[in-house]
């Protein structure tokens, strides 16, 4: 059932020159998207099958529960963002485009290559935004490190690569894959500057036959640069780090450390030849100063920045099409590998 618009709930805290935002979808991920819109005074509305989570986060944020068809129809919503399960992304974004709504789409962006075109077809004709949610894209410590890798201060970047591993949430509507693996291959995407014209990949089914619950994936670009992703939620511990290696120095995005002035380390630990044979310079680790800030937080900020001046977000539908290509290549070698 969806539900219709909670009359219970208070008028909608808003911030004036904000567009209005409705949040479809308020499970594990949405709820986050509803108190971030919220506290950023932009929430209208929340939908979800379930009345009652509905009108519960709504009333939390001062918004109301909404049926979907009714928050289409209402012009004085100007934008949806949508966490629901990705096969629902699709057709829930085109409604929304059709209706004349901007959309941020929670990653993948859909999942075909076509359905995904299809979505930046409809946002470019109807000029609209549609944005992508690859949350790691907005992250202070992300940002730095790539600022970093673009004014040469590791050098040439030759070897890139990403490990996200957790015991569980283990799902059953898609694989580690699609579910863990956007987030580092849209960061490595945007550090490479470039597509890779190489992608193999192999899986594991340790829990589930039908359900690779880790994978690994190799990445060969036009440049030489090389990358792996590797994505595990049968691990016994939990780690998101991301490694980039240069000629120069190296440097350490450790998202799991509890003290932020430790998630970005940098190494000047350069190899050098000498009489003929490759040496390492090791050095001391340094951290790397960046100011503290919530990526979600500024992810959902970044939304709203660009639907109200029209300029086109850092993840918008090219980059999330970009990285469903290699999420794409990557299934398919993963089910040639199981064969």
């Amino acid at each position: 059932m969806i539900p219709a618009e909670s009359d219970a709930a208070s008028p909608p805290r808003s911030t004036p020159g904000l567009p209005r935002v409705a949040v479809v979808g308020a499970g594990h991920w949405g709820k986050n998207l509803v108190r971030n819109f919220g506290e950023l005074g932009a929430l209208a509305a929340v939908v979800d099958p379930d009345l009652q989570t509905a009108q519960a986060l709504a009333a939390s944020q001062g918004a109301v529960a909404r049926d979907l068809d009714a928050v289409l129809a209402d012009p004085a919503i100007q934008a949806v963002a949508i966490a629901a399960p990705a096969p629902l992304h699709h057709r829930l974004a085109k409604a929304a485009l059709q209706a004349g709504k901007h959309v941020f789409v929670e990653k993948p962006v859909a999942l075909t290559l076509d359905d995904a075109a299809d979505l930046i077809q409809t946002a470019e004709t109807a000029g609209l935004t549609l944005m992508v949610g690859h949350l790691l894209q907005y992250h202070p410590v992300f940002l730095r490190l790539k600022a970093m890798v673009e004014a040469g201060e590791l050098g040439r970047v030759r070897y890139i690569y990403s490990n996200r591993l957790s015991l569980g949430k283990i799902r059953r509507e898609e694989d580690v894959l699609w579910s863990f693996a956007p987030h580092d291959i849209s960061m490595v995407l945007a550090l490479a500057g470039e597509e890779p014209d190489r992608v193999t990949a192999s899986g594991a089914c340790m829990l589930d036959e039908a359900m690779a619950d880790s994978a690994t994936v190799q990445l060969a670009f036009p440049s030489g640069r090389r990358a792996h992703v590797f994505v595990s939620w049968a691990s016994p511990f939990k780690e998101q780090k991301l490694v980039v290696i240069g000629d120069d120095a190296m440097a350490v995005f450790d998202d799991t450390q509890p003290n932020w002035d430790d998630k970005l380390m940098l190494f000047r630990q350069p190899i050098v030849w000498r009489d003929g044979t490759p040496t390492v310079v090791k050095g001391e680790p340094e951290p790397v100063e960046v100011p503290k800030g919530e990526p979600l937080k500024a992810e959902c900020s970044h939304f709203l920045e660009c639907v109200a001046s029209g300029r086109m977000p850092r993840t918008d539908g090219a980059e999330g099409l970009r990285v469903l290509r290699v999420l794409t290549r990557a299934s398919e070698a993963m089910a040639r590998d199981r064969s």
